[in-house]
């Protein structure tokens, strides 16, 4: 299947770690965090990219046209430099498709935007590309066909450090809970979408939005819940803490090196 990421925001809670790169470029280790969410994909078989590009789109070309495998991969170096024999490779046999969807577009309007880029596709992912997870990707595929819906996300726990507070009709304080015990779940940004998605968004519209209330409303929608490892790098915190697991080598999100088996359940 192939796979649409959303590259083209503005990524305004990173700024202070920088002005000029987007955030789809930031670096985990080595290579950014958009690669290690297509490392992800690929491992299992999702090797079609179609990339939403905006903000610094240009950055995001210039980086693959320029890729360099000896990055992330061993190889022998011989005759003085002059000859390079890579001992494995991470991305020869991708295909990405690059598409400038805009720079102040949103989801819904970038989504539309690559449409004609899937046709064909009966099924497609997408994703926020700015999530990391041991999620089985396998079993997120299967479980959306036995449903038989138009769209499906994954939903995890939330892992931000803050409580809930439940108020009276006044401003007393009826119930004080921490988010992560309080049995909510969020979007995780991982969707698995029919192509008859179109169909439910209009021009302008933000995918999550009005599009999924019509979904809801022909019940056409469904989730799966993942009760394993995910981490968001939307704010700076949140990258230095990838940065720390990276550096002690805590990286359940490289299925392709761990073999990981994750726990998920489908939300029924």
């Amino acid at each position: 299947m192939k796979v649409v990421l959303f590259c083209g925001g503005l990524g305004t809670r990173l700024r202070d770690y920088s002005e000029t790169i987007p955030k789809p470029l930031v670096n985990i280790g080595y290579r950014p965090v958009m690669w290690h969410l297509m490392r992800y994909y690929a491992h299992f078989g999702h090797k079609d990219f179609v990339l939403a590009l905006g903000y610094r789109g240009d950055m995001i070309r210039d980086y693959f046209l320029k890729y360099d495998e000896t990055v992330s991969n061993d190889f022998v170096l011989s005759e003085g430099g002059r000859k390079v024999e890579l001992l494995t490779s991470d991305i020869h046999d991708w295909r990405i498709t690059f598409v400038d969807t805009g720079l102040k577009s949103n989801i819904g309007q970038r989504l539309k935007a690559v449409e004609k880029y899937l046709e064909g596709e009966e099924v497609f992912l997408a994703n926020y590309t700015d999530g990391l997870t041991d999620l089985p990707l396998d079993k997120v595929v299967a479980h959306f066909h036995e449903k038989g819906k138009i769209a499906s996300f994954v939903s995890v726990k939330p892992s931000q450090s803050f409580d809930i507070v439940k108020l009276d009709t006044g401003d007393h304080v009826d119930a004080l809970t921490h988010i992560t015990k309080s049995g909510i779940w969020v979007n995780a940004g991982y969707f698995t979408f029919h192509k008859d998605i179109f169909q439910y968004i209009k021009n302008g519209e933000e995918l999550v939005y009005e599009p999924f209330k019509r979904l809801i409303d022909a019940k056409q929608i469904v989730t799966f819940k993942h009760d394993g490892f995910f981490l968001a790098m939307d704010t700076f915190k949140e990258k230095m803490t990838i940065d720390d697991l990276f550096a002690r080598g805590e990286t359940p999100w490289e299925v392709w090196k761990n073999n990981h088996s994750s726990n998920g359940n489908s939300g029924k």
